[in-house]
């Protein structure tokens, strides 16, 4: 199991933030271009803000969504709801 975290900042600024909170135990990927292109496949890009909504999503080894949740604005996902649904595969 890999985890990750998608955003559609462009890489210099992921860079910028993963390092100012002094480095991350996992990846960090851009959907910056093209444009929400991952958040559009998933379902989760909102037109009108230009950008992808909060969202969990959890993927087996084979590629098949096995969680998935999208927060409000402004909501950041609870770890244990995450870990629990981890628990569950």
């Amino acid at each position: 199991m890999e985890i990750l975290q998608l955003s559609i900042d462009p890489v210099p600024a992921l860079k910028a933030w993963a390092e100012q909170l002094g480095g991350l135990p996992f990846p960090l990927l851009s959907d910056f271009w093209p444009h929400g292109a991952v958040g559009m496949s998933y379902g989760i890009f909102n037109d009108q803000r230009g950008m992808d909504a909060r969202a969990a999503f959890i993927v087996d080894a084979q590629g098949i969504i096995r969680y998935s949740q999208v927060y409000a604005p402004g909501t950041i996902p609870e770890s244990k709801d995450l870990l629990e649904a981890l628990k569950q595969l």
